[in-house]
């Protein structure tokens, strides 16, 4: 509902557009032209509101979210957080590296396949899988400033979960702040938690991503990469991380069972 007081000038007002959801309502501009006693048009933007809200300097609970919805941040901000993110293509894997691997994955490949994994995975009830496209993208996205920290760097795990969100945080600030970023810290808590269904799921597709790599680079160098599959046996939560893994694990006896001895 827009209110508008006015003396003897007349106006003319170009109706706003309201959109809304069964979960929130978008507040629209009202857009109206004045007629002063000149021949003058003033243009006046006026913010409306839902039927129903509370009137205009009073205090509104959905405030705080309506005005964010429109926030986007500036181009140069966006540029400089995904050249900041390019580290992310270039930082190799250091589980890899340690192990010799030559041309080792890097952590952008790492997210990118677990995102697959989230796309193609079947349905479950309750279960977000865009929301785990998301957390799979921003899961690791810190490591762009603190590498790729592994448990052969003796780093106590809540040391390196500060590490991590103060990096976090300097990433969001760069980006500008804002609806998008807060998402981001969002998803990563999400899944530094492991507070939900979808969190849970990507949990798995991390240890099923590191477990077929390793099956991979077993196969292209000849290597035995054991610890990665002791590390994750019997830490799967999903009934789709337990099956996944057990294909993986099966594919691995059958191929060692054809090598020569």
């Amino acid at each position: 509902m827009v209110i508008i007081h006015y003396s003897a000038a007349s106006c003319c007002c170009v109706p706003s557009l309201h959109r809304s959801s069964p979960s929130r309502s978008i507040l629209a501009p009202a857009i109206f032209f004045f007629r002063d006693a000149a021949p003058n048009l003033r243009l006046v933007s006026v913010w409306s509101q839902p039927p129903g809200s509370e009137g205009f300097g009073e205090p509104n609970k959905h405030s705080s979210r309506d005005a964010s919805v429109g926030f986007s941040a500036s181009s140069s901000s966006v540029i400089d957080f995904l050249t900041l993110c390019h580290r992310l293509k270039t930082t190799k894997r250091k589980g890899w590296v340690n192990h010799g691997i030559k041309g080792a994955e890097s952590i952008a490949d790492h997210m990118y396949r677990m995102a697959l994994m989230a796309l193609v995975s079947g349905d479950v009830p309750g279960l977000d899988r865009e929301r785990c496209i998301k957390i799979a993208l921003v899961h690791d996205i810190a490591e762009a400033i603190v590498g790729d920290i592994t448990p052969s760097d003796g780093v106590p795990k809540a040391e390196k979960s500060r590490m991590e969100q103060e990096a976090l945080s300097k990433m969001c600030e760069l980006l500008g702040g804002g609806i998008r970023a807060e998402e981001i810290k969002e998803l990563w808590a999400e899944y530094e938690n492991n507070s939900s269904l979808e969190a849970n799921l990507v949990k798995d597709f991390d240890k099923v991503e590191m477990i077929l790599q390793a099956l991979e680079y077993e196969t292209e160098h000849g290597k035995v990469l054991d610890e990665f599959f002791l590390s994750t046996a019997g830490k799967f939560q999903t009934e789709i991380g337990k099956s996944w893994a057990a294909e993986i694990i099966s594919r691995r006896k059958s191929l060692s069972a054809k090598r020569p001895r």
